[in-house]
């Protein structure tokens, strides 16, 4: 990792205290450090860690098509109504050739752009699985130390990894739709387990109170917890029903903050962004490691067969050391 110079430090700190003053331009620029890493990402996560714990993070995934942007924005309309602040990171697929996000979800909000009680984020997957990039974490503490009450994550949603989003968030909103029942059983071990709330979308389309049951149905074979996820039907295009997923999501952030499993989740967390950090550094230097006069000997001997791959790779190794 490249070192952190004290001008650096102190100029995320100076960055920082202008996103707070509430300078959106500042904050853009806090927010593009952070999703590129590097020693700026390092720096801001420095100065903001002992900032931050505040804010109630809610994530909301589900499969692609479960409506989950448009249902997303009706309810920070809800939210607003209420008076509440939100910041809201979309992840976006990437784009296969800038990289960057493709920003779908962010055209699908474009109703909160001038609300200054509204800040959306699109942050790109960079073809990491499951749409959630190692530098989500750090966002959302950004935006916490920064002063936002409530940090919404919406994943991109594709398959079986949708169940990064407990790495993210304090509560787990699974959006489906009608229909999803025939898929409950294959989803069993991983959405069926992660989620806080469950929200059939397009509940106005046949099938919704059988779904209603068939995840019923599912949840009662589990193993019972402290807190039973209710399952509610919206209609994101109107709104039906937001209001109601913004009370579950505010009741399940009261339950688990008197019951201790606020804290006992975001411990969890930290040690798992622990340890995703230092396999992403360790991957770094396998791939400086790989590199150089000293590896292109060692492949040229590989290819010629004079050495075997785990000899070639100690002898790497050694010359780390």
């Amino acid at each position: 990792m490249e070192p952190v110079h004290d001008s650096l430090r102190a100029d995320m700190a100076d960055l920082l205290e202008a996103a707070r003053s509430g300078q959106r331009r500042a904050l853009a620029r806090v927010m593009s450090h952070t999703e590129r890493g590097g020693p700026q990402a390092r720096a801001l996560g420095a100065l903001t860690f002992a900032q931050s714990g505040s804010a109630h993070t809610v994530g909301i995934t589900g499969a692609p098509g479960a409506g989950k942007s448009t249902l997303n924005s009706a309810v920070v309309g809800v939210a607003r109504e209420r008076g509440e602040r939100l910041a809201v990171l979309a992840i976006d697929p990437s784009s296969p050739f800038s990289g960057g996000a493709i920003l779908g979800d962010r055209v699908r909000m474009s109703d909160h752009t001038f609300d200054e009680g509204v800040y959306i984020r699109s942050m790109a997957t960079r073809g990491h699985l499951g749409g959630l990039t190692l530098a989500t974490p750090l966002a959302v503490r950004v935006l916490d130390a920064l002063g936002w009450p409530w940090v919404v994550v919406e994943t991109v949603g594709v398959g079986q990894v949708e169940t990064e989003i407990v790495g993210a968030a304090d509560t787990t909103v699974v959006v489906v739709n009608p229909g999803w029942g025939d898929s409950v059983q294959a989803n069993k071990a991983g959405l069926m387990e992660i989620a806080d709330i469950f929200v059939v979308n397009k509940a106005d389309r046949p099938g919704a109170s059988e779904t209603c049951g068939d995840i019923r149905q599912m949840l009662d074979l589990s193993a019972p917890g402290d807190w039973d996820p209710p399952i509610l039907t919206s209609v994101g295009t109107t709104g039906e029903g937001t209001a109601e997923l913004w009370d579950a999501v505010r009741a399940h952030r009261d339950h688990c903050t008197v019951s201790g499993e606020l804290e006992a989740r975001r411990a969890a967390r930290t040690q798992t962004e622990l340890e995703e950090i230092l396999r992403a550094s360790i991957a770094e230097r396998v791939a400086a490691l790989a590199q150089g006069p000293a590896a292109q000997r060692v492949r040229q001997q590989l290819a010629l067969r004079e050495l075997d791959p785990y000899t070639a790779a100690e002898m790497l190794l050694d010359e780390a050391e």
